[in-house]
């Protein structure tokens, strides 16, 4: 059975970084693509970067130059670095995985979902 499991939440100052992983199990990783969404006011997932089974990096222009979303395929994990967090950076974040193209627009697209991990930017 597919699983992802978020870690690295935490409380930052603004202009502070965290690393958020996704720990995964039963599926092919090295051929899914991958990606980070966080839920925004009125419980609307946005999504923040996505990655494909290639490499190729796909990013919301909010986090653009900010966050970096990488993966470890020996490992099954991939990673969400952010930098210079804002107030608005402020959400849960949730991992995702498709066995398809992965999407910032269409959260129907995947597959398996994580429980979320907080993440706080305070001023």
């Amino acid at each position: 059975q597919e699983q992802v499991t978020e870690s690295g939440g935490g409380t930052v100052q603004a202009g502070g970084s965290l690393r958020l992983s996704c720990t995964t199990t039963g599926f092919d990783f090295e051929k899914w693509d991958l990606a980070w969404f966080r839920l925004v006011s009125g419980n609307e997932r946005e999504g923040v970067a996505c990655i494909h089974d290639g490499g190729a990096t796909y990013y919301a222009s909010s986090v653009m130059g900010r966050f970096t979303i990488s993966r470890d395929n020996a490992k099954a994990t991939f990673h969400l670095q952010m930098i210079n967090l804002k107030s608005e950076d402020t959400a849960k974040y949730y991992c995702a995985a498709t066995g398809g193209r992965c999407s910032l627009t269409a959260a129907w697209k995947y597959d398996v979902w994580g429980q979320g991990t907080q993440v706080t930017v305070t001023s």
